[in-house]
């Protein structure tokens, strides 16, 4: 399901993470969403481009999300006291809603205006996330890389974004630190 055009190192983690790794590693700092194109691809790859508008107002609704959710993640691995405000204002958008149907039980999401669909769902994805344990979060250990993921391993041991990329590094650095002395 993610889309072919999706230039990111990693794609596939739930979508409050999948929000913060719009943006990795680079000089400058690589940014899927500093257009809309970004975002449309970002929406693509999360199989939301049917539900959401790709659209300027949507893109900065998310950003807003993406900023909240940084800040909270940043706070955790500091152990500081976290800055609610933003993600309770994105969340604010919007309700999920319980009904019962004919085929069952239903959950609906409605927000207040379309452009908040995405922000108000990668930030309620958050709120899944804690519940499931925050100490999963994990900021990628190498020192240069700038992403997160969700540890689902048994120990929750796991330490890279990615052993195929930075754990492979973090190999290849320690080998060569090994050689030269």
């Amino acid at each position: 399901m993610t889309d072919p055009r999706d230039p990111r190192p990693l794609i596939g983690e739930p979508l409050a993470l999948d929000l913060l790794n719009t943006r990795w590693r680079g000089t400058p700092v690589n940014d899927l969403l500093t257009d809309v194109e970004g975002y449309r691809i970002w929406l693509s790859s999360n199989g939301l481009a049917e539900r959401c508008p790709a659209d300027r107002a949507g893109l900065e609704a998310v950003l807003t999300a993406r900023e909240a959710l940084a800040q909270l993640v940043e706070a955790a691995e500091q152990q500081r006291p976290a800055p609610l405000d933003g993600l309770n204002a994105v969340l604010a958008h919007g309700r999920t809603v319980h009904r019962l149907t004919e085929a069952g039980p239903r959950r609906e999401v409605e927000v207040d205006r379309p452009l908040w669909l995405a922000a108000w769902l990668a930030a309620d994805d958050y709120l899944d996330l804690l519940d499931q344990g925050a100490h999963r979060i994990k900021a990628c250990a190498h020192p240069t890389c700038i992403l997160h993921f969700l540890d689902t391993s048994q120990n929750g041991r796991r330490r890279w974004c990615s052993m195929a990329v930075c754990g492979n590094r973090a190999k290849a650095a320690r080998h060569y630190q090994k050689i030269t002395g």
